[in-house]
């Protein structure tokens, strides 16, 4: 390829990495730095124009034999989340004027990209590394908790372990194939040999931990409550998104037999069932997000029951509706000097009589996330168990959907909180921003696009 065929093929990542250097030289070259989220808007907003452009025009190339591709799918994928990270920039400004975070979220991102292009381990590991490592250090920004060191080294530790299972994985696929390439996984998958199996359950495994799904969610609750709303909504929405679409990647359109069809199954269930009643039981909101996390990451593992272009569709749509909503909720939430007590549910109670647009934006928010029809969450879900009913595994569907029911607990739960309760919080000390603001209704004019016209946006995928 021509240097400039392969500009073209990398655009969005390299107007990620544009962004990152100017980052760093702003702040190396002024003692009192300005303009970084300015920066970051722009070169986040302009790569996922650029993937957006990738995906329209149908867009395919190899700069990288082996190692690196584009394709019109992958960039539609990476177009979404890139602009769902573009709320969370917006929401930082309460609590990142400059420093460190923009630069490091670029850097993520970046991570992110790679993994969606990625063919081969070798970049497939590089770009999860990339992705997670910036968010390692991103939960301590902000500090305003004794626990954030305690839930960030909690993050790392659960992080590496998470690694070694994928690198110990891939190992045993490259001892038995002989190749790095990512169809080595599609081959153990039908392959049937121990040692083949043995690799697909321990990299599965390891997309298990990244996405918090039980036993490998301990980590999640701890992170979500002591980082900063921008940091926890960028965890909740880009970090899971990522876990899920490179799993994704990697199982692309393959049929899935026993025992990997069980164990898809099974722990994405216990999840879905354990996150909604512990979910139940929280007085933080964002731990209630974090077990709420759990269960939709149940949800989302359960799409790959269901095989051909439905389960790309299904993973993608679902990705879309829950960060939409969760970013609309974390936008949304009331500003306080305090941050504990800007987390109790009980300075929720009586929201509307305090702040209408936060508990009607909040409100829209659980009721999507609880897939209450015809918010955008009832045509994820609905996507999802459609697939999975569709490939012949109707009892994993309907134990999942009566686990689903116990979720709409505790969503209605704060809305009873918000609407039907006394007023008890006290008044918040400070007043919105107008960029945090904004957040909440570009993520609200998605929710309307994807409740009124949900088959327009599946056609895109």
């Amino acid at each position: 390829m021509s240097w400039l065929d392969l500009f073209v093929a990398m655009l969005p990542e390299h107007l990620l990495l544009v962004g990152i250097l100017v980052l760093i030289g702003i702040e190396t070259a002024w003692t009192r730095p300005r303009g970084a989220l300015a920066v970051s808007l722009v070169a986040v907003a302009a790569a996922a124009a650029a993937a957006a452009w990738q995906s329209v025009t149908g867009y395919s190339a190899t700069p990288f034999a082996g190692q690196f591709a584009v394709d019109p799918a992958n960039a539609l994928a990476m177009a979404i989340v890139l602009a769902l990270a573009l709320p969370v920039l917006l929401m930082s400004r309460d609590d990142f004027d400059n420093g460190p975070f923009y630069p490091l979220l670029l850097s993520s991102l970046y991570g992110f990209c790679l993994l969606l292009s990625a063919e081969s381990f070798l970049t497939l590991f590089l770009g999860l590394e990339l992705m997670s490592i910036p968010v390692y250090v991103l939960v301590l920004l902000s500090f305003r908790r004794p626990e954030s060191a305690e839930a960030a080294l909690k993050y790392l530790v659960l992080g590496g372990t998470a690694t070694a299972m994928f690198l110990m994985g891939v190992s045993l696929l490259y001892g038995g194939s002989g190749s790095l390439a990512l169809e080595a996984f599609a081959i153990g998958l039908s392959g049937g040999s121990p040692m083949a199996l043995a690799a697909v359950i321990l990299v599965l495994l390891s997309f298990f931990l990244k996405a918090a799904i039980v036993p490998f969610h301990a980590w999640a609750p701890d992170a979500y409550e002591s980082a900063s709303i921008p940091v926890t909504a960028y965890m909740a929405t880009i970090i899971k998104a990522g876990a899920l679409l490179a799993a994704l990647r990697l199982f692309g359109t393959t049929p899935i037999d026993r025992p990997i069809v069980d164990l898809l199954a099974l722990l994405p269930l216990v999840s879905i069932v354990w996150g909604n009643l512990t979910a139940m039981r929280q007085l933080s909101f964002r731990r209630m997000i974090a077990y709420s996390s759990i269960a939709h990451a149940g949800y989302l593992f359960y799409a790959f029951l269901g095989d051909g272009p439905g389960r790309f569709q299904a993973v993608v749509f679902y990705l879309l509706a829950y960060g939409v909503m969760n970013l609309l909720a974390f936008a949304a939430l009331p500003p306080a000097d305090d941050d504990a007590a800007r987390d109790r549910l009980d300075n929720l109670k009586g929201l509307y009589q305090r702040q209408p647009y936060a508990a009607v934006m909040i409100g829209i928010a659980m009721l999507s996330l609880a897939g209450i029809p015809p918010f955008p969450g009832f045509v994820a879900k609905f996507l999802i168990f459609r697939n999975v009913i569709a490939a012949g595994y109707t009892a994993y569907a309907v134990l999942g959907l009566i686990g689903s029911y116990l979720g709409i607990y505790f969503y209605l739960r704060v809305i009873q909180f918000m609407f039907m309760s006394p007023v008890e919080g006290a008044a918040n000390g400070r007043a919105y921003r107008v960029l945090a603001v904004s957040a909440g209704f570009i993520c609200l004019a998605a929710a309307i696009v994807l409740s009124v016209l949900p088959g327009w946006v599946i056609g895109f995928m």
